[in-house]
């Protein structure tokens, strides 16, 4: 991703106002309190996926990599897939939402919400989760806020943003029924060798994180897969569609395990995590070898997951305040550079266009607990909220990256300050933003400890 800079800067512009002032506003969201104790403990879910390959007719720009000049993809090497699981117990429901694209910008989120008025849906109980491939949907092609007209930004293409929310929105409307009885549990196992941090500091998340969801029969109904590593195997000179290592991730584990199971993957706070290729002589045989093993180990920690109908269920979501924005000091160093924007350019564009709140959600299932991070979040600070909660009892916290929307990177004020080179070019809000961000992470998982 080293040579997106700016581009990834555009795709968050939009002003998301949820609240004023400084400060978190924690919503309750218990509205099943009337219901029999019966359906209050009974939890049913339902699964479903869509096809979200636009056509090559819409002539549509694959996203990561600046020196693609916005050219259209000429191929489908693989399809991309929007997946959901929905979750339901008593009068709530919760959806993850599964994409296989490299990121949302802020106003995709609130237009899906929108088709969807009327039927329970709001901003707190869903959650899109992108893999952040890089060979998938240009993140400014479906920012409608995106009036720079730059091929190395991308540009907005309505054509394709309608195409994204009509395809979401079929996706939720179809998965939000039918719903069955589910056994459900989690397990975990530490991977070496296969991600690293490529800013060569010690945060390195190896913790893979299986949640396994069963028909009361025991038949598998979907499987939620968490792994913290960039999908780039890829390189700029790759121009046809594909999920990247995820994709063949899901695949090959829906093949181990077979019985119709869906498999969802999400990433972790992969904001300096890479993949460690294991070999390959063509870039998609090297996301195929490592997509195929990842999906080894997680066959190893599914297998020996026991599944209960009794687990907890609740979710949280928080509103806050982002700090002032500000252009990084080395920022001509990357982007500014290689796209031609000033400093002075980046802080009008960044007054006008730049949120100034975010919204951070968590939900819990049984022993998960899945905190969501509105960016490229760092692994030290994703492990800093991990090892919180492991410390208060949860057996499995995870970090949903990129989740809803991408505000910017989310550094560690040293970070910031001195050693995250590009990242920090591309965090738009200070070395403030990382502690902020984290005690918004936090403020929403600690209610679901208990």
């Amino acid at each position: 991703m080293k040579k997106m800079g700016i581009k990834l800067f555009v795709v968050s512009f939009t002003l998301m106002v949820y609240v004023t002032g400084f400060g978190f506003n924690l919503k309750s969201l218990d509205n099943g309190k009337d219901l029999p104790n019966n359906a209050k403990d009974k939890i049913t879910a339902n699964v479903a996926r869509v096809d979200l390959t636009p056509p090559l007719e819409m002539k549509f720009a694959l996203g990561g990599y600046g020196d693609r000049m916005n050219k259209p993809a000429i191929g489908v090497h693989d399809k991309i897939w929007a997946k959901a699981v929905v979750l339901k117990k008593g009068n709530k429901k919760y959806a993850i939402i599964t994409i296989d694209i490299l990121g949302i910008p802020p106003n995709v989120k609130p237009q899906l919400l929108k088709t969807l008025s009327g039927k329970g849906w709001n901003e707190e109980n869903i959650m899109l989760l992108p893999s952040h491939s890089h060979t998938s949907l240009e993140m400014a092609a479906l920012n409608d806020k995106n009036n720079l007209n730059s091929p190395q930004i991308g540009k907005f293409q309505p054509e394709l943003l309608s195409f994204v929310i009509s395809t979401l929105s079929k996706l939720v409307n179809e998965v939000d029924k039918n719903y069955q009885e589910v056994k459900i549990g989690t397990g975990s196992m530490l991977v070496e060798g296969m991600n690293r941090n490529r800013r060569g500091e010690t945060g390195v998340d190896k913790e893979l994180t299986i949640t396994r969801i069963d028909y009361k029969t025991g038949k598998p109904m979907a499987v939620l897969v968490n792994w913290t590593a960039h999908p780039t195997f890829m390189s700029e000179k790759d121009m046809e569609v594909s999920g990247g290592w995820p994709g063949y991730l899901q695949r090959s584990l829906e093949q181990k395990i077979g019985k119709g199971v869906t498999v969802l993957y999400y990433n972790g706070a992969e904001g300096d995590q890479s993949p460690i290729g294991i070999g390959g002589s063509s870039h998609h045989e090297k996301a195929k070898k490592y997509g195929v093993k990842m999906s080894d180990k997680a066959f190893h920690v599914y297998k020996n997951i026991k599944t209960s109908s009794k687990v907890k269920f609740d979710y949280t979501y928080t509103t806050i305040k982002l700090p002032e924005r500000k252009v990084h000091p080395s920022f001509m160093e990357t982007g500014g550079a290689e796209y031609n924007f000033t400093p002075e350019a980046l802080t009008a564009v960044l007054h006008v266009m730049a949120p100034e709140n975010t919204g951070i959600g968590s939900v819990r299932i049984g022993d998960l607990l899945l905190v969501g991070a509105p960016g490229e979040l760092t692994a030290g600070l994703g492990l800093q909220i991990k090892s919180k909660l492991k410390a208060k009892g949860i057996r499995n916290p995870v970090i949903g990256g990129l989740a809803n929307e991408w505000i910017s990177y989310i550094l560690s004020a040293d970070q910031y300050n001195h050693g995250a080179g590009y990242e920090s070019s591309v965090s738009f809000y200070g070395d403030g933003l990382g502690e902020i961000i984290v005690n918004g992470m936090m403020d929403v998982a600690i209610p679901l400890v208990k």
